[in-house]
């Protein structure tokens, strides 16, 4: 594979569950007349595999509690994954020491989704901005530390003058554009953001959008987008990964996915988008209940609300297949052509 059409970070077969037991003692329970142990888990993400193109903006959508953020905090190490591997520029990450992976924590930034608790309220932005840059140039001066504020500020449409302020002092907008030059200010290739939008209002949140498009635009940066928007995946999206409970449905170029939505979960969110103009398809009504995280379906995890849904879908777990417009979809139904 060639280093233009290597991926720039790679998931494979991501797993990652979380514990609900409490400790051992919690877990031992009687059960007719004997003691065992009984260990609940939550399956937040189940086999999840994704390539992440060098100058993209990947987005990843999907209802509240389906993993999204789960994949993202997973990718940047917050968490460490159950199984499955984490690769950057070809080289596997999820596995370093904290020492090993501190040259990809230059390469690899995240914005936040709450702008009012990912800003630390004791100290300034001059202080909030400086930090990474003193911590990843330790031997760089005090001067040049400064220019880099300055003109990292100035790229996000903040007065490098309000440096001497602590966030408490900015609105919503404003610190979501200070978590962006945080950020930026190491001068990073890739940048997970988690939601970035969903806590500033509807008039700010386009200003917020346009700045990082900007910023990709200006320095060749690779996003991994998560958002529960699909009307901001329409405008600022390269490519579209739609999840269901852990588990990834469709993942096709934005056109594609919103001209030609292949797997029943995608084309049910998909009309549920408001629009303006006549003969769009109409809103489509998912029956059923909505399995937990705890206790997963058998085979495809959709297939309880799935209207074209057979016994085969309750049976077998369906695997990625290309569907020739450069899209990939997990569906029984349309690998059999019955959709």
């Amino acid at each position: 594979m060639s280093a233009q059409t290597e991926p720039l970070v790679q998931i494979k077969d991501l797993h990652k569950r979380f514990s609900i037991s409490g400790d051992f003692l919690d877990q031992l329970k009687f059960r007719g007349g004997k003691l065992v142990r009984e260990r609940e888990v939550v399956h937040a993400i189940n086999g999840v595999s994704l390539d992440v193109q060098r100058g993209e903006a990947l987005c990843v959508v999907g209802e509240s509690g389906c993993g999204k953020s789960t994949v993202a905090r997973t990718v940047m190490g917050l968490l460490s994954p159950s199984a499955g591997t984490i690769s950057y520029g070809g080289e596997r990450i999820d596995n370093l020491s904290d020492r090993q992976i501190l040259p990809y924590r230059r390469k690899m930034q995240m914005i936040f989704q709450n702008p009012y608790a990912s800003l630390n309220p004791r100290m300034t932005i001059a202080q909030t901005l400086e930090e990474p840059v003193r911590f990843h140039n330790p031997k760089a001066p005090a001067s040049e530390v400064r220019d880099k504020v300055h003109e990292v500020m100035q790229s996000v449409g903040i007065d490098p003058t309000w440096g001497k302020r602590f966030s408490h002092e900015f609105s919503g907008g404003q610190r979501q554009r200070i978590s962006i030059a945080r950020a930026l200010a190491v001068d990073p290739e890739f940048i997970v953001a988690d939601e970035p939008i969903s806590a500033l209002d509807v008039s700010i949140q386009a200003q917020v959008l346009n700045l990082m498009m900007d910023a990709q635009a200006s320095r060749n940066l690779t996003y991994l987008f998560i958002t529960h928007d699909l009307s901001v995946v329409e405008h600022f999206g390269t490519r579209v990964a739609v999840m269901y409970l852990g588990t990834l449905c469709e993942l096709a170029p934005t056109k594609t996915l919103f001209a030609t939505p292949r797997h029943p979960y995608t084309q049910a969110l998909l009309s549920a988008i408001p629009r303006l103009e006549t003969g769009r398809p109409a809103h489509i009504r998912l029956q059923g209940e909505v399995s937990t995280p705890v206790n997963l379906p058998t085979g495809c995890v959709f297939h309880g609300r799935c209207p074209h849904a057979n016994e085969r879908c309750s049976r077998d777990i369906p695997r990625l297949i290309a569907t020739g417009d450069g899209g990939q979809v997990a569906c029984h139904a349309v690998e059999e052509g019955r959709i």
